[in-house]
C-alpha cells in the first residue's frame, strides 16, 4: 500500500467515525452550559493538588465474582448505572491474584470487549492477569460513552476524576490480593486517563499510551471529533482558554508522570487528526523525553495496539 493511499485511507476512516462521534452525543441528553456553573467549578477545583483531586478512597460495596468485579463508584452520580464501577477479570492460573497485572484502559464509545478478550489471553499466556475496567458511562455504565465527554466541561472533569479514583481503588484491592506489579495500555480517552493516573500512580512496570488526548484545548476547539462540542459551547458564551484554569488536574501536558519516563511509550498515528504526531511530540517533551512511535495509521485504527503488543510480549 502507498503511502499516499495509505493517507487518504485514514483521513477517510476518521472523518467517517469523527462523524459518528459527533452525531451520537446529542442522543445521550441535550446539554446544557452555564458560564458561570463552569466558572464557579474551576474556581472550586484551582487549589486542589493531583493527589487531592484523585485521592485514593477505600472501596465500598465489593462483589466479587467469577470474572467480574463490581463496588460502588467514589464519585457520586446522577445516573444510577453509572454508580457502580465494574472490571471483567482475566486471571491467570495458577498464581492468579498474585501475577502481574496489566489494565487495559479503552477508547471513548468503545462498543465491544472482544479484541481486549483476545490481547488479555496473550498476557495470561505469558503469567499476566490482565482487566478490562468499564469506564464511566461505558459498556454496563450507560449509553457507550455517549455521555463521557460532552459539552458539559464540569461533568468531563468529574468523569475523569471518577476514572482515575476508581482505577486507583482497583490497583488498591489487587495489591490486596498479592499484586505488586502493574502496566497499563490506554487508547485515546482512555490513554488520557492512563497518562493522568501516571501523576498519583508510580507502581508500575510499563505504561504504553496509544494516541492519548493529550491537548485538552486542542481536543475541544481543534479536533474533528470535537466540532459538536464546539457548537454549543460557543452558542452557551463559553470562550477558549477555559480548559486552561483546571489544566493541572485534568491536562496530560501539565504534569509530570512518578515513574521512571524509560517504563513509558507513546504511539502516535502519522495520520491523526485528532492527537496529530505533534500533539504527542509535546508530551513526550513535557515529560522530559519518553519515546514516540509513529505507525502508518489515523486516529481509528488497529496497527498501533499491534506495534505496542509487539514492544511489551514476545512473539
Amino acid at each position: 500500500m502507498s503511502e499516499a493511499y495509505a493517507r487518504i485511507q485514514a483521513e477517510l476512516i476518521d472523518a467517517m467515525m469523527c462523524l459518528m462521534l459527533n452525531r451520537l452525543r446529542p442522543l445521550g441528553r441535550k446539554e446544557v452550559i452555564h458560564p458561570l456553573d463552569l466558572e464557579r467549578y474551576v474556581a472550586a477545583c484551582n487549589a486542589l493538588s493531583p493527589s487531592q483531586f484523585y485521592a485514593l478512597e477505600p472501596m465500598q460495596e465489593v462483589r466479587e465474582a467469577p470474572h467480574r468485579l463490581r463496588w460502588r463508584s467514589p464519585i457520586k452520580t446522577s445516573f444510577p448505572e453509572n454508580a457502580t464501577a465494574q472490571a471483567r477479570l482475566f486471571l491467570a492460573a495458577p498464581d492468579g491474584w498474585s501475577a502481574p497485572t496489566v489494565i487495559f484502559l479503552h477508547a471513548l464509545m468503545s462498543a465491544s470487549d472482544f479484541g481486549y478478550q483476545r490481547i488479555a489471553r496473550r498476557f495470561n499466556q505469558n503469567g499476566w492477569n490482565a482487566i478490562l475496567p468499564h469506564l464511566p458511562f461505558h459498556y454496563s455504565r450507560h449509553f457507550n460513552g455517549v455521555l463521557a465527554l460532552t459539552a458539559d466541561l464540569p461533568r468531563n472533569g468529574e468523569t475523569l476524576r471518577q476514572a482515575v479514583k476508581e482505577i486507583r481503588q482497583l490497583m488498591d484491592y489487587c495489591r490486596t490480593r498479592g499484586c505488586r506489579r502493574f502496566g497499563i495500555i490506554g487508547t485515546s480517552y482512555g490513554g488520557w486517563i492512563g497518562a493522568l493516573l501516571s501523576f498519583v500512580e508510580a507502581d508500575f512496570e510499563f505504561i504504553t499510551l496509544l494516541q492519548p488526548i493529550s491537548d485538552v484545548e486542542q481536543a475541544i476547539w481543534d479536533s474533528p471529533a470535537g466540532s459538536g462540542i464546539r457548537a454549543q459551547l460557543t452558542k452557551a458564551g463559553v470562550k477558549r482558554g477555559i480548559s486552561l484554569q483546571h489544566a493541572h488536574l485534568s491536562s496530560p501536558l501539565h504534569g509530570k508522570p512518578l515513574l521512571d519516563r524509560r517504563k513509558i511509550t507513546l504511539i502516535a498515528g502519522a495520520y491523526d487528526r485528532v492527537v496529530p504526531v505533534q500533539t504527542i511530540e509535546r508530551l513526550a517533551q513535557a515529560w522530559d523525553g519518553p519515546p514516540v512511535m509513529v505507525v502508518p495509521q489515523g486516529h481509528f485504527g488497529y496497527r498501533a495496539m499491534g506495534v505496542a503488543l509487539r514492544g511489551l510480549l514476545p512473539r
